[in-house]
C-alpha cells in the first residue's frame, strides 16, 4: 500500500494524489491519501476504503518512527525513476512532493479520478442552488478566480493583479459573446475584495459573489461553461471535471480569443 502525502493546498493534492492513484492502478497497487483521510470531507473518495482519520494516524505515526520508508518528490531535479524503483520495491512507503508526475498515466486513468473526487451531495446541490439563484435565465457562465495572499510573493508578485485589470478581463470576455447575458461567479481568497467596484464597473453584466467554502467555490467553478484567472492548479482542477475552456492569465492587458483558453489535458504539464 502506498499512503500519499503533502502539504500544499486543496487542488495540490488532488493533482499528487491523482498520479500517484494512477501509477497505482497501473501497476496493481492499493493507494490511500492521507489528506483526504482528515482534511478535506467534500469528496466521495474520503468516503472510500481506508480513508479515516486512524489511517492518517498511522501512517504519520509509522514513518515518523521510520518504520515506513518516505518516497520524496520533493524537487523539480529529483530523480524521478529512481523514486520510481523505490515505489516498484517497498509494499509498503509513503509517497510525498509536489513533483510526483506520471502525466500519461493519469490521462489513462482519468475518469477514475473524476470518479473519486465527485463532490458531496450536499455541496452539488450548493452549487445548483447559487447557480439557480443566481442566473435563472440562460446565460454564459463563467467562473473568474482572484487570486491575492501567497500570490503577492509567488513568482515575485508575477500573477498578483489588481480589480482593475480583473474588471478590463471581464469585458474583454463579454465582448467576445455581443447580444448575450453573461453572468460572472467572482471567487478567490482576498476578504477585502471591493464587491460594489465590480458591480458598478460592470452594470450590464450579472456580477455574483459565491462567497462558498474552498470545495463549494470549487464545484460551483466546475460547472460553469468558461474559466478565467491566474495560473492555479484551482482553476486546473475545477477545469478537470467537464473539460473546460480555461485561460490562465500570463498577461493580463493583452488581448484574447476563445481560442487562447486551453484544456486540462494540455495545461496540467505545464504547472506554474
Amino acid at each position: 500500500m502506498i499512503f500519499v502525502r503533502d502539504k500544499g493546498r486543496l487542488c495540490n493534492n488532488i493533482l499528487q494524489y491523482g498520479h500517484v492513484y494512477a501509477w497505482g492502478r497501473e501497476h496493481g497497487r492499493r493507494t490511500v491519501s492521507m489528506r483526504f483521510a482528515y482534511k478535506y470531507p467534500y469528496f466521495r473518495i474520503c468516503h472510500t476504503a481506508w480513508h479515516n482519520f486512524a489511517t492518517y494516524v498511522m501512517a504519520k505515526t509509522l514513518a515518523k518512527l521510520h518504520l515506513l520508508p518516505v518516497i520524496s518528490f520533493e524537487t523539480p531535479d529529483c530523480d524521478a525513476a529512481a523514486l520510481e524503483r523505490q515505489m516498484h520495491a517497498k509494499r509498503f512507503a509513503v509517497v510525498e512532493g509536489w513533483y510526483v508526475r506520471f502525466y500519461d498515466l493519469f490521462l489513462k486513468y482519468k475518469q477514475e479520478i473524476i470518479d473519486l473526487f465527485q463532490f458531496n451531495d450536499d455541496v452539488e446541490a450548493d452549487a445548483r442552488r447559487k447557480m439557480t439563484t443566481a442566473s435563472p435565465l440562460p446565460s454564459v457562465q463563467l467562473g473568474l478566480h482572484i487570486r491575492r495572499g501567497d500570490y503577492r510573493s509567488f513568482y515575485g508578485g508575477r500573477f498578483y493583479y489588481s480589480d482593475e485589470q480583473y474588471v478590463a478581463l471581464i469585458r474583454r470576455f463579454a465582448d467576445l459573446f455581443p447580444g448575450k447575458a453573461i453572468t460572472v461567479y467572482i471567487c478567490g481568497n482576498d476578504p477585502q475584495l471591493p464587491r460594489d467596484y465590480y458591480r458598478q464597473a460592470l452594470p450590464q453584466l450579472n456580477i455574483v459573489f459565491p462567497a462558498g467554502n474552498q470545495a463549494q467555490d470549487l464545484c460551483l467553478f466546475s460547472h460553469c461553461d468558461y474559466l478565467i484567472g491566474p495560473p492555479s492548479t484551482y482553476t486546473l482542477v475545477a477545469a478537470l471535471y467537464r473539460d473546460l475552456p480555461l485561460l490562465w492569465v500570463e498577461q493580463p492587458d493583452a488581448p484574447f480569443t476563445l481560442d487562447s483558453f486551453g484544456h486540462f489535458d494540455t495545461l496540467f504539464r505545464h504547472i506554474w
